[in-house]
């Protein structure tokens, strides 16, 4: 199945640019998609964090996605 990803921030500059079309299995998990997002764009293992919203709540690695789910990849936060 075909999830549509959407970055902010860093994450936007890393994947180039601000939405992302990925392949994936049926029951993959967010922390599945992290370790992808890692072996396609190893810049993303250089983040103190790396959080996944899915449907606009923070989900754990153990949470498994859907096709339809709206997926937002959210990079760490810096303020001042």
């Amino acid at each position: 199945m075909t999830i549509n990803i959407l970055a902010f921030g860093i994450a936007k500059d890393i994947i180039n640019g601000s939405t992302l079309g990925l392949e994936i299995q049926n029951g993959t998990t967010v922390g599945d998609l992290k370790m992808e997002l890692i072996a396609q764009f190893p810049d993303f293992e250089k983040l103190r964090s790396l959080v996944i919203a899915v449907n606009e709540e923070y989900q754990e690695d153990g949470f498994i996605l859907s096709e339809k789910d709206e997926i937002v990849i959210i990079p760490p936060v810096s303020g001042g």
